[in-house]
C-alpha cells in the first residue's frame, strides 16, 4: 500500500490479543531481535496483548522502539541504564542556517523573527564562506555588512541572540575559508567539505583532520558529505575522526536535512562515550527548514542521545558559556 505522499505502507493485522507480540515484533531490528529471544530462549512471547507485557516476560524496563535496532539497548535495559532520549522541546537554538546573504532564499530578517517566532532563543548564523562561489559565498565586505545587519537585529529583538557564524569550507589542503584575522571574529565556525569530494580514506581523514585540529572550528559539519539515495559520500575512520573531535573539544554536527543525516545515528554512541556533544542542526535554506529539525531528533534518539549530550538543547545562557 502506499499513503496520500506515496511512502510505501505494510499493514499488519492482527487480533487484539496478539497486538503486543505482534507490535514489538515489527517494531525491532534484526540484531536487536536476534539478541533479545537469545536472552530469553524457552520464553513463549505469542499472544501478549500489550508491548509492556512483553518486556514484563523479560524481566527487563520497557526499551523505547528507537532503542531496539542493536543489542546496546538490552544491555542497557539489563543494567537500567536506559538514556531519556531528547525531544523536540528540548532544542533551544537553531544550529546552522544560510540567507539570501549566500543561497538561501529568506532574509536575515526573516530568518531570525521566523525562529523567535517559533520559541527559539537563539539563531547561528552560518552562511556560506567566500571560496563556495558556486553557493554565493561571503567575500569579507559582505560579511561585515551580515554583522553589522546582525548588531542592528540583535538590538531590535533582545532576549533572542543572533550569533556572527560562517559555514567555512575545508579546502582542499584542510585549511579553513578566510584569514585568522577574519576566523577569530566569529562567535563559532562550522567547518564543512563542499568540494573535491572524491577523496580516498587516507586523503579524506587528512582533510577533517587538519580542519578538526585548526583552533577556531567549533563543530565539524555534515562528516562525510553524504546525500541519502544519491551521493554515498567519502569514506571517513569515524574512529579516528570522533577521537580527534574529542581531543579538540569540537562538536560534531547531525544535519537534520532528511537528505543528509550525517553524523549517521549509529555513531552517536562512540561519540558520547568520548565526550563529544552532538549538534542537531537543520541546515536550512529557508524558514520552513527549520522544521527539519524533527528529523534530526527522530535520528539522534535512535542513537540514544539525551538533552545533557546534545549541544543545541543548552539554552541561551549555557550557549554563551559554553562559547566563552
Amino acid at each position: 500500500a502506499k499513503s496520500e505522499n506515496e511512502l510505501p505502507v505494510t499493514l499488519y493485522i492482527c487480533a487484539p490479543t496478539e497486538f503486543g507480540s505482534k507490535q514489538f515484533r515489527y517494531s525491532a531490528g534484526k540484531p536487536f531481535m536476534d539478541a533479545f529471544l537469545k536472552e530469553n530462549e524457552g520464553t513463549d512471547f505469542k499472544n501478549i496483548q500489550t508491548e509492556s507485557t512483553v518486556f514484563e516476560k523479560a524481566n527487563l524496563p520497557f526499551i523505547l522502539p528507537e532503542l531496539r535496532e542493536s543489542e546496546w539497548g538490552i544491555e542497557l535495559a539489563k543494567k537500567n541504564e536506559l538514556p531519556e532520549l531528547i525531544e523536540e522541546k528540548d532544542i533551544k537554538g537553531v544550529i546552522h542556517n544560510h540567507s539570501t546573504y549566500s543561497d538561501g532564499i529568506n532574509s536575515l530578517r526573516e530568518m531570525a523573527e521566523y525562529t523567535k517566532s517559533l520559541g527559539y532563543e537563539y539563531l547561528v548564523m552560518s552562511d556560506h564562506s567566500k571560496s563556495a562561489f558556486y553557493a554565493n559565498g561571503l567575500k569579507p565586505e559582505r560579511l561585515y555588512q551580515q554583522w553589522e545587519e546582525i548588531d542592528a537585529l540583535n538590538n531590535e529583538l533582545a532576549s533572542f541572540k543572533i550569533f556572527k557564524s560562517i559555514e567555512s569550507d575545508i579546502l582542499s589542503d584542510g585549511s579553513l575559508d578566510y584569514e585568522e584575522d577574519i576566523l577569530k571574529q566569529f562567535d563559532l565556525i562550522i567547518a564543512s567539505v563542499h568540494s573535491n569530494l572524491r577523496m580516498d580514506l587516507d586523503k579524506a581523514n587528512a582533510r577533517l583532520l587538519k580542519a578538526i585540529e585548526n583552533p577556531y572550528t567549533t563543530i565539524l559539519g555534515h562528516p562525510t558529505g553524504r546525500l541519502l539515495l544519491s551521493r554515498e559520500g567519502y569514506p571517513i575512520d569515524h574512529k579516528l575522526i570522533i577521537d580527534a573531535c574529542a581531543a579538540n573539544g569540537v562538536s560534531m554536527e547531525l544535519n537534520a536535512n532528511p537528505y543528509r543525516l550525517d553524523l549517521d545515528w549509529t555513531w552517536i554512541p562512540y561519540a558520547r562515550e568520548k565526550g563529544v556533544l552532538i549538534s542537531v542542526n537543520p541546515d536550512e535554506h529557508s524558514t520552513g527548514g527549520i522544521h527539519d529539525i524533527h528529523f534530526g531528533v527522530l535520528s539522534a534518539r535512535k542513537g540514544g542521545l539525551t538533552k545533557e549530550g546534545c549541544l543545541n538543547a543548552k539554552t541561551l545562557s549555557e550557549f554563551e558559556q559554553f562559547l566563552g
